[in-house]
């Protein structure tokens, strides 16, 4: 073999290996790390902002939807991990706080919030639009709201949308509630609504919380359950630094502004049918009917931030929510 034949083979050799090389690389490139990525499984949806995990949609054979875990700044873990985990320090009260939820103690007289004998259940019936993004992800999803005998009450279609924030987390949740099957009753009762429940450490009393809880009024901590404002926010220490959890009642939001359950035992609901519970009002007085054949919409944002509501500026979060699209560029 000639010196030029030579080369040439080698020549040959070196581009294949670099082909090959390139080709094995194509097919073993990492995932993408950026923005909101949502992968399902069989009985939950994984939910990671830049790589990190953020929460998991629980939705298979579950009382009701749930968010658990939720992870919020630095990697802070912000709801209670029990009934799903039994870590140390935490209270075993109350099975139905499943870390952030939507659901009602009175649907049309069934109890579709605890998980007492003959409790309801909201159950999966499928996803609709599952959105992966650089800028947001979403999940969207139709429900139906089955009570102790198996029959339908309701259904819903929600839809959760979720952003790619630096240093903190937001999300909005949206539920449309479809009288379906008949005329459909939210009950005037303090078990409800939309909900979260703490992690222990944030918590305002117990063992180990250290927690604190303002509204919008500017009223503080005890004083603000059964309280009508536009938001609420719980902050208190996770692993050693505060971190928080505000939630913002949509001006269009039936019962605006809304009363909120919120307890010292970390229990954090925006509760507008309570009024009976709440302001000593007569039964019933905080009941909504929805006709059959219509439906009612309920939409809330939820910001996880550092620090307390003032060094998070709660409040101007709350007001870039609600200030109409075409007055933002102005």
């Amino acid at each position: 073999m000639s010196l030029k034949n030579s080369k040439r083979g080698l020549l040959f050799v070196w581009f294949l290996l670099v082909g090959l090389a390139a080709t094995q690389s194509a097919f073993t490139a990492p995932e993408e790390k950026t923005g909101i990525q949502i992968k399902e499984g069989p009985e939950s949806l994984r939910v990671d902002i830049n790589g990190k995990l953020f929460t998991e949609y629980h939705f298979k054979n579950v009382p009701r939807p749930y968010f658990y875990p939720l992870v919020g700044p630095d990697e802070s873990p912000m709801t209670r991990n029990w009934p799903m985990n039994s870590p140390e320090n935490e209270e075993h009260d109350h099975q139905h706080h499943r870390s952030l939820w939507f659901a009602h103690g009175s649907v049309n007289g069934h109890d579709f919030w605890s998980e007492a004998k003959d409790f309801g259940k909201i159950v999966h019936d499928k996803f609709t639009e599952i959105k992966s993004g650089k800028k947001f992800g979403m999940i969207k999803s139709r429900n139906k709201w089955v009570a102790h005998d198996g029959s339908t009450i309701c259904t819903d279609d929600r839809t959760l949308r979720i952003y790619n924030q630096d240093r903190v987390r937001l999300f909005d949740f949206e539920i449309t509630i479809h009288a379906s099957e008949g005329d459909v009753t939210l009950g005037d009762t303090k078990e409800g609504t939309m909900a979260v429940r703490l992690a222990e450490t944030m918590r305002l009393k117990g063992k180990v919380g250290h927690g604190h809880i303002v509204n919008s009024a500017g009223v503080r901590d005890d004083e603000t359950w059964g309280k009508h404002a536009d938001w609420c926010d719980y902050y208190g220490p996770v692993n050693g630094k505060t971190v928080g959890i505000a939630i913002f009642d949509h001006p269009d939001n039936p019962g605006h502004p809304t009363t909120w359950h919120v307890r010292d035992y970390g229990l954090f609901a925006a509760n507008p049918f309570g009024l009976h519970d709440f302001e000593k009002k007569p039964a019933h007085a905080g009941d909504l009917t929805i006709p059959k054949g219509k439906s009612i919409t309920f939409r809330y944002r939820f910001y996880l931030h550092e620090g307390d509501e003032k060094q998070a500026k709660v409040a101007e979060k709350y007001n870039e929510y609600i200030r109409p699209a075409s007055t933002k560029s102005k």
